[in-house]
């Protein structure tokens, strides 16, 4: 089975291994000031660019500047020569000369991650990534330009270390449609090199690579990778809370930077069953990823949600308090209805696998899944993002007394008890309950 892996410097701030590359771009910065905004119509989308890669399980690189490399390898000796004996110490000299001591191998911490894993890929930081499964590995990417960590123009740039990369590869990844980008280390001189990395200069031809094409994405060895087996990695919540109550979590600010970011968390499962924070057995569940869970999406500002709606199932009308949706259809389909603030549709249609569609702060919106059922991945623009239902037990219209809304919408207090207690559910509504509304009435 065939691997691969990357080295680059990007700009991700999201990543979700679970579908492809997505791009989402603001007019201006979140944070720098407001715009009008005018939307009439809203669109899905396919995803802006699509590069293929191979093998489901994985391991993840993240280079953190100033921190210290605390995995470390066995190292070996290799000799080129016997010592003489009886040449004392001068002979003793000799034969360590003549037998080469390779260094152990040190890097910074790993982390394997797997299917449902939220991994934060940190702004300007190293970030490497190497398939060591055997089935293909699919994920889907939020880069989000107008972040404050960015501070050039709203494009999306990966400045790559190894490789010469395909960038702009398109929906169908075209190779007449891509550009050739060269790695950061093909822009400096030869020589100049050699001294900063003190080899010698075919070295550092091969780091330039002006021959390699095979892309941001290559076919490597089986590497013998040290790293901790994955359950090791897993902690209890229980253990979690223990660690923070006994300092490990001491010295965190509002941005949301642990005392020491060598150690900072930078991954969630959000596609385990028990993990989620939403749950209705007949209609589905929702499991979130926020600044809670892992404190430095507060510096970042973003979150995730998974959802999985069974078949016909309603997630509730709802708008976001304080946050944009980028939802993004793993598998199955859904009706999306999407509503702005003068009460018009700006966007009525069904949703497939693959699509990416962006839902405004405020703008109201329902989905009801087909009949095989809606997967789905949503990247909000809050480390904490808020949703307010419209029905359901947790709805706004329930915590309004009766009489308020039988004013509001001239109906009766019959009607407005209906409307307050005719679902029992939550945020997810299920087919079995619409069914039961029917035949009663």
């Amino acid at each position: 089975m065939a691997h691969s892996h990357m080295i680059s410097l990007s700009s991700y701030v999201l990543l979700l291994f679970l579908g492809c590359l997505a791009q989402l771009g603001r007019p201006e910065p979140r944070l720098g000031g407001k715009t009008q905004c005018n939307i009439q119509k809203l669109n899905a989308q396919e995803p802006s660019f699509r590069f293929p890669s191979e093998a489901g399980t994985g391991v993840q690189g993240t280079v953190i500047p100033g921190c210290a490399e605390t995995f470390e390898s066995q190292g070996e000796s290799f000799s080129g020569g016997q010592e003489q004996p009886g040449k004392g110490q001068e002979g003793s000299k000799g034969g360590q000369e003549g037998q080469r001591q390779r260094f152990p191998d040190r890097h910074q911490k790993l982390r394997r991650f797997q299917k449902g894993d939220v991994l934060i890929l940190l702004p300007g930081f190293t970030q490497w990534t190497y398939n060591d499964g055997d089935v293909p590995l699919v994920t889907v990417a939020l880069l989000d330009v107008a972040n404050e960590a960015n501070q050039l123009d709203l494009q999306s740039r990966k400045f790559f270390l190894a490789g010469n990369p395909q960038q702009g590869g398109g929906k169908e990844g075209h190779q007449g449609q891509q550009q050739q980008h060269r790695n950061i280390f093909s822009g400096f001189d030869d020589q100049l090199l050699a001294d900063a990395f003190n080899v010698d200069l075919k070295i550092i031809q091969k780091l330039k690579g002006p021959k390699d094409q095979r892309g941001s994405t290559v076919r490597a060895e089986k590497l013998q990778l040290f790293l901790p087996e994955y359950s090791e990695q897993e902690q209890h919540p229980q253990q979690q809370q223990e660690q923070q109550q006994h300092g490990v979590g001491r010295g965190w600010r509002s941005n949301g930077l642990e005392e020491t970011l060598c150690t900072v968390k930078l991954s969630e499962n959000i596609g385990l069953p028990q993990e989620a924070d939403v749950f209705n057995p007949r209609a589905g569940r929702i499991t979130t990823v926020n600044s809670q869970k892992i404190p430095i999406l507060s510096s970042l500002q973003l979150s995730a949600e998974r959802g999985f709606l069974y078949s016909n199932a309603i997630f509730a009308p709802h708008w976001n308090i304080n946050a944009h949706s980028a939802l993004y259809v793993i598998r199955g389909n859904a009706r999306i209805q999407v509503v702005d603030h003068k009460g018009n549709k700006v966007f009525d249609d069904e949703v497939k696998q693959g699509q990416l569609i962006i839902v405004p702060q405020y703008f109201a919106v329902i989905k009801k899944a087909g009949n095989q059922g809606f997967e789905y991945v949503a990247f909000k623009t809050n480390d904490n993002a808020m949703i307010n239902p419209l029905v359901g037990r947790l709805s706004a219209l329930r915590a309004i007394p009766e009489e308020v809304l039988r004013s509001s919408f001239q109906i009766s207090s019959e009607e407005a008890e209906e409307l307050k207690y005719g679902r029992q559910e939550a945020l997810l509504l299920s087919e079995q309950s619409q069914q039961g509304k029917r035949e009663v009435a």
